[in-house]
């Protein structure tokens, strides 16, 4: 899942984000509402945090732009205020769910997932192919019964190589939905986290190389 945060508050961005991505999320951050709906119209997001009273534009612009723009990406919005009307607002000017500051890590990270399974058809809890079972609710991973015990990342490719039932994953695409923007799009890092994938799945390897195209598990 890919995350954007919208928040000025970089103390407060800060700390979601690296919650999140010990969560093997891959987060985005921009600290105001320019810049946020920038990033939106490059990136493509599963669910945006956003704070409502963002500077350059208003978190609201940013919500009602979305919500006219047919995407799919759900918004969680973040607010001071605690009173029912500026939460119905919210709602109705399309944000998916609302927030109160402050507020538990621990809740805001159950918001974003359940945010994240209504942006894409939902996932079975476990995704299995070739003797791999991934079990995303406890992060396991077992192939032909025995445990494999993997990095964030490498989860991460995983999955979306299980996702894909058999069809080739552009390395542009694993690099999009498992990293965020600060990775380098020349880098070799999803070479280099595949490779170590197969490592540790073992033999016989189930991950093939499509040359010039991607990767995927029959």
């Amino acid at each position: 899942m890919r995350v954007l945060i919208a928040e000025d508050e970089r103390m407060l961005a800060e700390s979601i984000a690296e919650g999140l991505r010990a969560a093997a999320l891959a987060v985005d951050i921009a600290y105001d509402g320019g810049a946020a709906l920038e990033r939106l119209g490059v990136n493509d997001y599963d669910v945006l945090i956003l704070d409502r009273d963002l500077p350059v534009v208003h978190g609201d612009e940013v919500c009602r732009h979305l919500a006219g723009s047919g995407t799919l990406v759900r918004v969680l919005m973040l607010t001071a205020a605690t009173d029912v009307r500026s939460r119905v607002s919210g709602l109705m000017m399309g944000a998916d769910d609302y927030l109160t500051k402050p507020f538990a890590f621990e809740e805001l990270l159950a918001r974003v997932h359940a945010l994240g399974r209504r942006s894409r058809p939902a996932d079975p809890p476990k995704l299995e192919r070739m003797g791999v079972l991934l079990d995303q609710a406890h992060r396991q991973v077992f192939r032909d019964g025995r445990y494999v015990p993997l990095a964030r990342k490498e989860f991460g490719v995983l999955a979306e190589l299980l996702r894909a039932n058999g069809a080739v994953v552009p390395a542009e695409n694993l690099l999009e939905k498992v990293w965020d923007e600060h990775t380098d799009p020349f880098t070799n890092t999803v070479r280099v986290t595949v490779m170590k994938l197969r490592r540790k799945l073992g033999d016989p390897p189930i991950i093939e190389t499509v040359p010039g195209v991607g990767y995927r598990i029959r």
